[in-house]
């Protein structure tokens, strides 16, 4: 039996139990914060009780020993493991909230015994900005998940999507954004639609989205807009063959606009469904998940 391991790190504060309760609602055993030492054992004696499904978080709290991680990974493939890796980011300022917000510490802050800070002690930004160059070579080589603007029933979809599609397959994710909310910085690819014809200027259309037939309609009747559309499918399918090849689980292409209403929604929504019968092909729309 072919056992699937889902590892997950990330910042802290980025979402990673929310993510592990996912999957344990996925009906995967789950464990969280082990230590990479135990990575290998753990994995043998589950594949002994011939577990199929099996999560992990890791995270900066074993920082001495993650280096050992990528080499582990290599030879738990080579004995039939399937592997995805996830890492769970946000934006600095984005995680300085949500630690303010529930008043925990970061993992890499220091406090003396009595509680007062010493010279050691570092403001949460520091702790982050420490925390990043830890784990730099895990994310890149896991798929991006950024929660910034996620709340948590949002992630803990979003998880169950991307493990529902075949481990063993590239995965194609489609994701409208707004650039006025900045890139999404998980994206491989980003195309930049804002030129285009905008719905938003129409009184009829403002209020939909590119996901209603209207809207739909009024985009497919300017040349521009399919020209588009048909520009970001030759490049893909020009490029996706060798990603494959190149053994990558997923890879993410965003597409935005100024509001991630219109424009970015209807190429996501047409270009998924172009797709979908050579790739496994999955869609977000960030901004319309956030409401």
């Amino acid at each position: 039996m072919t056992l699937e391991l889902v590892l997950i790190t990330g910042m802290s504060g980025s979402g990673k139990s929310v993510a592990l309760h996912a999957l344990e609602d996925a009906g995967y055993y789950c464990v969280d914060n082990l230590p990479p030492e135990l990575l290998l054992p753990f994995v043998e004696l589950e594949q002994h009780k011939q577990a199929d499904k099996v999560a992990i978080a890791m995270d900066v709290r074993s920082a001495q020993s993650l280096p050992l991680v990528p080499a582990q990974l290599a030879e738990l493939r080579s004995k039939n493991v399937n592997i995805r890796l996830l890492f769970l980011d946000a934006t600095t300022d984005t995680l300085v909230r949500r630690f303010s917000e529930t008043r925990r510490r970061h993992p890499l802050s220091r406090l003396q015994d009595n509680g007062q800070s010493t010279d050691l002690d570092r403001d949460v930004i520091d702790a982050i900005e420490m925390e990043r160059r830890l784990l730099g070579d895990l994310r890149e080589e896991s798929h991006i998940i950024d929660t910034s603007l996620l709340r948590s029933a949002k992630l803990q979809g979003y998880i169950k999507s991307l493990i529902s599609a075949p481990a063993t397959q590239l995965t194609l994710m489609f994701e409208s954004f707004a650039f006025k909310r900045g890139i999404p910085m998980h994206a491989d690819y980003v195309f930049d639609v804002r030129m285009l014809p905008n719905p938003h200027y129409e009184a009829g259309l403002k209020n939909l989205t590119g996901q209603d037939a209207s809207v739909a309609n009024w985009l497919s009747g300017y040349p521009s807009v399919n020209a588009m559309a048909q520009q970001i499918a030759t490049f893909l399918n020009a490029w996706l063959p060798d990603l494959s090849n190149d053994h990558r689980s997923y890879v993410t292409v965003a597409i935005g606009c100024t509001g991630g209403q219109h424009r970015s929604v209807y190429l996501v929504e047409l270009l998924t469904k172009q797709f979908a019968s050579d790739w496994v092909t999955l869609k977000r729309h960030r901004e319309l998940d956030t409401h």
